[in-house]
């Protein structure tokens, strides 16, 4: 309140009185000045009016030298004018005194300077308070006789004056102190005015302030009083009435409140009855959905298990011998059991991708492998009609990356599907392209092309819809349940991607989506294939598909071999390194005209590779024997036509010899793992390699050991209970006997931050799960105290060629070839691995048995079994229960209890009952 009263008169003061005193100011600096200035010149030109004519009447009596003539004349100037004039002298032409009015104390003062001409006009000298004023005595009458102008006319001498400048001086002051007064004067006058406009003006405003402060705090039966004049009573009559309308607004407001208020209470009563009712709405509901789970999981495992049974003996009387109509009648009961259990499989992912439940995987794997697998199965459905499949791969892709394998299949094979389903002639493209590659992932764009019925713009905004399709006539013509998709683009989410399509009706349909997946370090078996021999080698490509061609052509030119392309077989004459000769899908094949063929490409070529459709199998064992041809089915992976090209030459594969045929390294090794069949493993891989092994179950058996002995290397597992790998190697570090040795971390984890942090944390290198047998052996190698420094560079691997298309884990519980793989091509190792797993099933079995009994079970107890499980999983060659484990183990981790994982421990059970089953034929009786 003080600060807006003080700022309204400091505003009223300054701009009453600030124009006063600017123009004051102004008006007194200029009447002073030019004041000033008139009375300097006053006094010159006074002075000027005396010297002059002094001048003129000092002419001749100075002429004729008689200083007594001038003597009078200027004595008589100087009485005249004695109140201002000090002195007066005469001087002659040589710049002597000639003659001076009174003595004056310092003559050279009035003086030109000596040796100087005497100017021809007056001058005058400012010095403080004295003004001297000089004027010439010219010669006038010889300046009449010989017609000389004033500036050549003959100078007698001149006459100075000294004037006094004190009373000029104090007149001046005077001036200026008048100009003060009046200026003062004038801005007294307006402070008097400003003080008057300030009682008339401002005070009623900050009295109409007050009251308008108070009416703002309540106070409504407040008003302005007295007598204003002019616009301030119109504003005091307005603030009045304003205040009576808020004193009326304010009673009606009240009221309105008081029944506001009191509606209110009823709703509040009304509410709470409402809430108690939602209550026991939304327990009955979140009990309906947890039936309608349990209904869920128990429908799976209901439908499921008969399901099994009847895939699994359709497929056993498979086996036997029969007649056409029966085995074409057990192949159609499979085909729509296998239809039915994909529909199964299709709702339980819908629910799991609904309730958020469906974890993904992190685990490293073979990009192309994957892809290749997933075109592999889908070949079949699409060479039956007559569809010719491609895959095209950036080469910019790195060989391994770290994301979930089976659902990014489970994705493709959704789009695949959809194209083969739709399509009735023509290709299934599916390229991958690099769309940005970071430091520590990339980020792929998928595209899956069809040449089919298409879509129309309208039918688009169904397509990601629950349970339905495009059309309507589309489930009958066609099939399926309209889940496809919508999974698909929910898994697509939760990996970070996008999903999309572009399409035009009759004119095919261009399904992309785009996935972010770290790289890992772990090496791929592909990165170590010798191509060097393959170098600028011919290659004759007969591929009637041009996209197809396309795509080996390109693949081939990377691989340095170089490519001639051929639609169909023609005549020859030039002598090619290869001949690949692929035959089109759909296409009736003429058994003498392709004899024909093969015989004049063999005399071209003695390397002859034979594609045919997946289809026709029997055909390509036919070549085979008939013309000694190698034979691959298409669509054609690139490990296949490696394989094939590279059986025509040695083996040049940098992988390490078969451990038979390498002497055992002078090494002695601990192995740390709580895992028996991890363990098993990697100690049966070790004691082929290295004279002493050391097994450990947990980390304090291995710090008990590296207390007694020294070892050359030790692997350790970093996920253990109660102590982990990093903990128990901070214990071994700290012993005197092991301080130094190397420890290579064994984990799951094969992210490229992984291996960091692993290194940070004591580790020396480090080796991920599955153990792949080379990588071992170049792990041994490289850690080797006794190892000669050139041994690197002469280590050899063992490859075998491919040997057909890896069965899908969705497709069968065991795969056996990747079982082989794990256990380094041993069988009798595999299926000890796999006994192991078996036998350890029942248990498993039994705890969830128990933890679904009891709601109260350990869930540390059940996370427990399935992390042991799920180890035992990475060896045996059972991808699809592995993935059902993880899957437990990250929601078990993540705070999940029995009954939010039940419709999955369910599922566990039937894919454990699975394995079990399939695993008679693997395991000897």
């Amino acid at each position: 309140m003080i600060k807006s009263r003080y700022g309204l008169r400091a505003r009223v003061i300054t701009l009453t009185l600030a124009p006063t005193l600017i123009i004051g100011l102004l008006l007194s600096a200029l009447f002073s000045f030019n004041r000033y200035h008139d009375l300097e010149n006053q006094v010159v030109k006074d002075g000027s009016n005396i010297i002059e004519p002094l001048s003129i009447a000092s002419e001749d009596s100075l002429r004729h030298n008689s200083r007594e003539a001038v003597r009078r004349i200027i004595s008589y100037a100087h009485r005249k004018n004695s109140d201002f004039v000090r002195s007066i002298a005469v001087f002659d032409a040589n710049n002597e005194l000639f003659v001076t009015s009174n003595y004056h104390p310092n003559f050279e003062k009035m003086m030109y300077p000596k040796g100087k001409p005497i100017p021809t006009l007056n001058t005058s000298l400012l010095d403080e308070n004295t003004l001297i004023l000089r004027a010439p005595i010219l010669d006038e009458s010889r300046l009449v006789d010989s017609n000389l102008n004033e500036t050549t006319a003959p100078i007698l001498g001149y006459i100075a004056i000294e004037l006094d400048l004190s009373s000029l001086r104090l007149q001046q002051y005077q001036e200026i102190f008048s100009a003060c007064i009046v200026l003062i004067i004038g801005l007294i006058l307006s402070g008097i005015f400003a003080v008057r406009l300030m009682h008339d003006v401002t005070k009623p405003i900050t009295n109409m302030k007050n009251v308008v402060d108070k009416i703002r705090r309540g106070h409504l039966d407040v008003r302005i009083e007295g007598t204003l004049h002019g616009e301030l009573d119109d504003l005091k009559k307005g603030i009045n009435a304003m205040a009576m309308s808020l004193s009326e607004y304010h009673v009606e407001m009240q009221h309105s409140i008081d029944q506001a208020t009191s509606d209110l209470r009823e709703t509040l009563e009304q509410l709470e009855i409402q809430n108690v009712e939602l209550d026991i709405a939304k327990k009955r509901a979140q009990e309906a959905a947890r039936i309608k789970s349990e209904f869920l999981a128990n429908m799976s495992h209901e439908l499921r298990t008969p399901l099994n049974g009847v895939i699994g003996f359709t497929r056993q009387m498979l086996k036997t011998q029969m007649t056409n109509s029966q085995k074409d009648y057990l192949q159609t009961i499979e085909k729509s059991a296998n239809n039915l259990l994909n529909i199964i499989n299709d709702i339980l992912d819908f629910s799991k991708l609904e309730a958020g439940k469906l974890a993904l995987e992190n685990i490293p794997f073979e990009f192309q492998d994957a892809l290749e697998e997933v075109i592999s199965l889908q070949a079949t459905t699409a060479h039956e009609k007559g569809l010719e499949l491609t895959l095209k791969v950036d080469s910019t892709i790195p060989a391994g990356l770290v994301g979930d394998p089976l659902r990014i299949q489970q994705i493709l094979t959704n789009l695949m599907g959809n194209s083969i389903k739709f399509t009735e002639h023509g290709n299934i493209d599916i390229s991958v392209e690099m769309r940005a590659q970071h430091e520590d992932y990339v980020e792929l764009q998928f595209m899956v092309r069809d040449t089919g019925i298409g879509i129309s713009e309208r039918q688009q905004a169904q397509l990601f819809q629950a349970f339905s399709q495009a059309d309507a006539s589309i489930s009958r013509r066609y099939g399926g349940t309209g889940l496809g998709l919508v999974i698909t683009q929910k898994l697509v989410n939760q990996m970070d991607g996008e999903i999309s399509l572009t399409s035009r009706l009759h004119q095919g349909s261009t399904f992309w989506f785009t996935l972010r997946l770290h790289q890992t370090d772990m090496p791929m078996s592909s990165s170590f294939l010798e191509l060097d021999t393959l170098q600028d080698k011919s290659l004759l490509l007969i591929e009637p598909n041009r996209q197809a061609a396309s795509v080996l052509q390109h693949f081939l030119d990377e691989c340095g071999i170089k490519v001639v392309y051929r639609s169909g077989v023609t005549q020859e004459s030039q002598q090619y390194d290869f001949v690949l000769y692929n035959l089109s899908p759909g296409q009736e094949i003429n058994r003498s005209e392709l004899h024909e063929n093969l015989g004049a490409l063999k005399t071209i070529s003695h390397h002859l590779i034979v594609g045919v459709p997946s289809t026709e199998i029997a055909l390509a064992d036919e070549l085979m024997k008939d013309f000694a041809v190698l034979s691959i089915t298409k669509p054609i992976s690139r490990k296949k036509l490696l394989n094939a090209l590279l059986t025509h030459r040695p083996v040049t594969f940098k992988e390490l010899s078969t451990p038979d045929s390498i002497d055992r390294l002078p090494l002695t090794v601990m192995a740390v793992d709580d895992n028996p069949a991890n363990l098993k493993l990697i100690t049966a891989l070790l004691k082929e390699r290295v004279a002493n092994v050391i097994s450990c179950k947990s980390g304090m058996d291995a710090v008990q050991e590296a207390t007694q002995r020294h070892f050359d290397i030790i692997l350790m597992d970093i996920q253990m209970p109660h102590m982990d790998g990093v903990a128990a190697s901070e214990k071994i570090r700290a012993t005197d006997i092991n301080s130094q040795t190397p420890i290579i971390a064994v984990t799951a984890h094969a992210m490229s931050g992984e291996r960091d942090r692993l290194l940070k944390a004591g580790m020396d290198d480090y080796l991920t799960k599955p153990i792949e047998e080379h990588v071992l052996q170049q792990v041994l190698s490289n850690w080797n105290p006794h190892r000669d420094p050139e041994q690197l560079e002469t280590v050899r691997f063992d490859a075998s060629p491919e040997t057909g298309p890896v069965v899908s884990a969705t497709e069968t519980a065991i795969n056996w070839e990747a079982a082989l793989k794990q256990a380094a091509g041993k069988t009798d190792l595999a299926q000890e691995m796999l006994r192991m797993l078996v036998d350890y099933i029942p248990q498993v079995s039994q705890v969830i048995e128990e933890a679904l009994a009891d709601d109260d079970y350990s869930i540390e107890d059940l996370l427990h079994h399935i992390h042991k499980l799920h180890g035992s999983c990475a060896y045996s060659g059972v991808p699809r229960l592995q993935s059902l484990c993880g899957t437990l183990e990250n929601l078990l981790r993540a705070g999940s209890n029995v009954i939010d994982i039940e419709p999955e421990l369910f599922e566990l059970q039937d894919e454990m009952d699975k394995v079990i089953t399939s695993a008679e034929q693997y395991l000897p009786a």
